[in-house]
Parts: structure tokens; sequence; C-alpha cells
């Protein structure tokens, strides 16, 4: 007797899902061989290093000599640059313990130029907290995230967030600047705001990145009604962790205090209208251009719900600039 096309379908779908999980733990099984390999390899290079013989600074003859031989021995992947990183993984990570399997090599090679170990160490935290992929991963480094939530801190801030990471609360969720390099719009570039809008939805993937941890899209241009007057919020999103809406609206110019007012408007029509039970208070963040810090302190005061005014940027930030600031802090106590 044959089987019906749903019975048949059902057994496609059953074996394709167990390709596809073997497959997977494949590729992990592999990558922890790796990574371990690899640490053994520097442990090797340090411990020769360790009887007297030769340092392995990236332009000695041992790491020559090594990358060579080995090339010979064993094939490709054993450049001087490679040999080079296994000895730093094994120096930075002495215990193989301390050592994540949910990260890839590519992820340590990557996490071993950062120079600075309070930011590796939230790179890496952040990377097992949110699974990041490589290409995550480097995007984070490259616009120097660390450091751009360092700055809102104080000395013991910037170190609970190498420690541990970013922990989610209200003002965490908020950078200043945010980058939109992604966009890859020129410094000078004019653009209007339903423009930028648009190529923000057309990169939702790295807007969401760059936002952060727990952001859900709901809309663009969410329509609502008041006094028979129609309003369009830019961009509507569901804030998972924090369990309340984000409200953002995008300005291309400096921001004004009509601005700060017409949010404070979405968001207490988002109170009455909109949230649910379970529903925390939303939260109103303005994306400008420019701002002025006085205008924003006072235009904000005594305004109970929660608005936030941060720049943004077409291009990746200075990071000597950035790491030199985050310094002062930890140097400041």
């Amino acid at each position: 007797m044959k089987p019906s096309k749903n019975k048949y379908s059902e057994l496609l779908d059953n074996i394709g899902s167990t390709l596809q999980k073997a497959r997977e733990n494949a590729i992990k099984a592999i990558n922890t061989e790796l990574v371990k390999a690899n640490w053994e390899i520097g442990r090797h290079i340090v411990e020769f290093e360790q009887h007297g013989k030769e340092k392995a600074d990236y332009g000695s003859s041992l790491l020559t000599s090594l990358a060579k031989d080995l090339k010979t021995r064993f094939g490709k992947g054993f450049s001087k640059s490679n040999i080079y990183l296994c000895r730093q993984f094994y120096i930075k990570y002495q215990k193989f313990q301390t050592v994540s399997g949910k990260l890839s090599w590519s992820h340590y090679a990557e996490l071993l130029t950062v120079s600075d170990d309070l930011a590796r160490s939230f790179y890496e935290k952040q990377s097992i907290n949110e699974s990041w992929t490589f290409r995550e991963m480097k995007r984070q480094i490259d616009s120097a995230l660390f450091e751009r939530l360092a700055l809102s801190k104080d000395k013991k801030g910037v170190l609970q967030l190498a420690e541990k990471g970013q922990i989610i609360s209200t003002s965490s969720i908020i950078k200043d600047p945010y980058v939109f390099e992604f966009l890859n719009l020129s410094k000078d570039a004019i653009i209007k705001e339903r423009g930028l809008e648009k190529k923000l939805i057309d990169n939702l993937q790295q807007f969401l990145l760059e936002l952060g941890k727990g952001f859900s899209f709901v809309a663009r241009q969410f329509k609502i009604t008041v006094d028979n007057e129609h309003l369009f919020i830019d961009l509507v999103f569901y804030h998972r962790i924090l369990k309340c809406f984000v409200l953002i609206d995008l300005k291309t110019k400096k921001v004004k205090h009509q601005d700060i007012g017409q949010m404070n408007l979405y968001l207490n029509y988002f109170k009455e209208e909109e949230n649910t039970e379970g529903d925390n208070e939303p939260i109103g963040i303005i994306i400008a251009a420019d701002k002025h810090e006085f205008l924003v302190k006072y235009a904000t005061g005594g305004i109970s719900n929660k608005i936030f005014v941060s720049k943004y940027q077409l291009y990746l930030p200075d990071r000597k600039v950035l790491e030199d600031k985050v310094k002062e802090i930890l140097d400041s106590e």
C-alpha cells in the first residue's frame, strides 16, 4: 500500500532534521577539536620558550622555522601569523577550562587582536551571551561597542561590563552615538528622514545588532490618531527582556524641543492605547544627527516618561579617542 503524501512528507522532514542536527553536531565537534589543538600548539611553543631557547615574538626565527617546517609536513594553515596567534591564545587563556565551547577559533583569533584585556573580556562575554556569529562579533569590535557603552559608566560600571558583559536595563539599552556604518553612506551624505528609515529597514539585521539584545521589530510608520489628526511613529520595536515597547523617532538634523514633546505624546498614547497586561511603560528614543545637551536636559526635565536622545553617525568612531576617554574613567578614582 502506497503511503499518503502527508506521511511521506513527514518522513522526509524527519530525515532532514536528523541530517541537519548531525551536521551541526559534527561542525561543533570539529570546532572544539580545532580550538583545543591550537591551544595545545600554543602551549608547546611557550613551554619550549621557557626552557631558555628563544622568545617567539612575531619576527623571531623560531616562528619562521615552525611555519616552514609545519607547512612542509602538514600542508596549509601554518602561516607565521597563525602560529603566533596560537601562542597568544595560550598566553591569554592558560587554563583551557576558561575557553568557551560556544565560540569558534575564528572568534578567538579575532578576540586576540583586541589588545585591551577589559575590552576583550567584554566581547567574549557578549559573544557567548548573545550567540554572536563571528561576523557579528567583528562588527561590534570594529564599531568600538565596549568603549561606547563604557563612556556612560563609572569605573565600577566599566569593570562590571568587562567581567559580566552588558546587563540589560532601561538605561543600558541606549547608546550614544549609534553607528550606522553598515548603510555604506558617506560621512557627508545628505539624506532625509524617510530615506534613513528605509535604509535602516533594508538593513534590519544589522540595525537590530546595533540596537542590542532583546529588540524585536514591530512596525515602521506606525499610525496613531489623536483628535482626528494622523501621526506616524518612525519605528516601533518590542523589547523582549524589558517587556516594553520602544519607539524610535529619526531626525537627520539637530533635535529640537518640539521633537521631545512629540515623543512624549507618542509614549502617553502607547501607555493608554497599546500597552496590555504585563507590558511595562514604553521607552522613547530620538536618534538625531546632532543634539544640544542643555536643550535635551531642559526639555526632558520633569517628564515622567522615559525619553532618551542620542546622536547617530555614518562612519566608525575614532577608537583611539574612545579608548583614551575610557582610560580617563578608569584612572579617575
